[in-house]
C-alpha cells in the first residue's frame, strides 16, 4: 500500500520493452509509467500483448529487450530466485480462472501465500482470516473450492492476492468467469481497494469494468500501446 508521502510517484516504468516468441512480437518497443495509488484498465483486442504486458511486470516472464523498472528494481536482471522473491514480496496476482488449490480449504489457500515467505503458519491464518473478515467471505473459510461460487471464489483469490500487502495488485480479466452479478462485486471490491491506496494494474476486455475501476485507460494493438485516456468515474 502507498503513503501520502509517495501517492504519486513513478512505482512501474516500462522503457522499450520488446518481448519475442521466434519471428512474433508480443511486445514492440512498450514504454510506459504507472504510479503510486493509480488504477491502469489495458484494454484491446485478444492477442495484442496485453497478458504479456503484465507477465513482464509480474516477473512471470523476461524481456527480450528493453527494461521494467519496479520500485527501483530492474526485474528482468533478477535471478531466478530472486524473481521468486518478487513476486511473492512486491506482487499480487488475480487471475480470470481463479487458480485455487483444490485439496486446501479456503483459508488454507490464502495463507499458503504467506507461508511461502517464511511467514509461520499460525500468523499466516491470522492474517488470512482478517482479510476474509474484510472481504465479507469469514463464514466460507473452512470451504473448499468446488463448493465455492465463481464470486467466492474470486474474492479468495484477492484475498490471497493481498496477503504479503503487495505493492502492485495485478488483475487478469478478474471478471472473465463471473455472472454479472458477481462481476460487479469483483468490481466493487477492485474499487474499494484502490480508494485506499492500492495500486492496481487491470487487463480487461470490459469497458464498464475499466471504467468502473480505473481512473487510466492504456490501449494495445500489435503489441504496442496504441492511446492512453483519462477516464471518469463512472457509477
Amino acid at each position: 500500500m502507498i503513503t501520502e508521502e509517495n501517492r504519486g510517484e513513478a512505482v512501474v516504468r516500462l522503457d522499450g520493452v520488446r518481448k519475442e516468441y521466434g519471428e512474433t512480437a508480443a511486445l514492440d518497443g512498450v514504454s510506459l509509467e504507472i504510479r503510486a495509488g493509480e488504477a491502469v484498465a489495458v484494454m484491446g483486442p485478444s492477442g495484442c500483448g496485453k497478458s504479456t504486458f503484465l507477465n513482464m511486470i509480474a516477473g512471470l516472464d523476461r524481456p527480450t529487450g528493453g527494461t521494467v523498472v519496479v520500485h527501483g528494481e530492474n526485474v528482468g536482471e533478477l535471478s531466478e530466485k530472486g524473481l521468486a522473491l518478487y513476486r511473492r514480496r512486491r506482487i499480487g496476482m488475480i487471475f480470470q480462472f481463479f487458480n485455487l488449490v483444490d485439496d486446501l480449504s479456503a483459508l488454507d489457500n490464502v495463507a499458503l501465500a504467506a507461508q511461502l515467505t517464511g511467514t509461520p503458519a499460525r500468523q499466516a491464518r491470522r492474517r488470512a482470516l482478517e482479510l476474509f473478515d474484510e472481504l465479507g467471505i469469514a463464514d466460507r473459510r473452512n470451504a473448499y473450492p468446488a463448493v465455492l461460487s465463481g464470486g467466492e471464489r474470486q474474492r479468495v483469490a484477492v484475498a490471497r492476492a493481498l496477503m504479503n500487502r503487495p505493492a502492485l495488485l495485478l488483475a487478469d480479466e478478474p471478471t472473465g468467469a463471473l455472472d454479472s452479478r458477481a462481476g460487479e462485486q469483483v468490481m466493487d471490491l477492485l474499487l474499494d481497494l484502490n480508494q485506499i491506496g492500492q495500486t492496481l494494474i487491470l487487463v480487461t476486455h470490459d469497458e464498464h469494468l475499466a471504467r468502473r475501476c480505473a481512473s487510466r485507460l492504456v490501449e494495445f494493438a500489435d503489441g504496442r500501446v496504441t492511446g492512453e485516456h483519462t477516464l471518469e468515474p463512472s457509477a
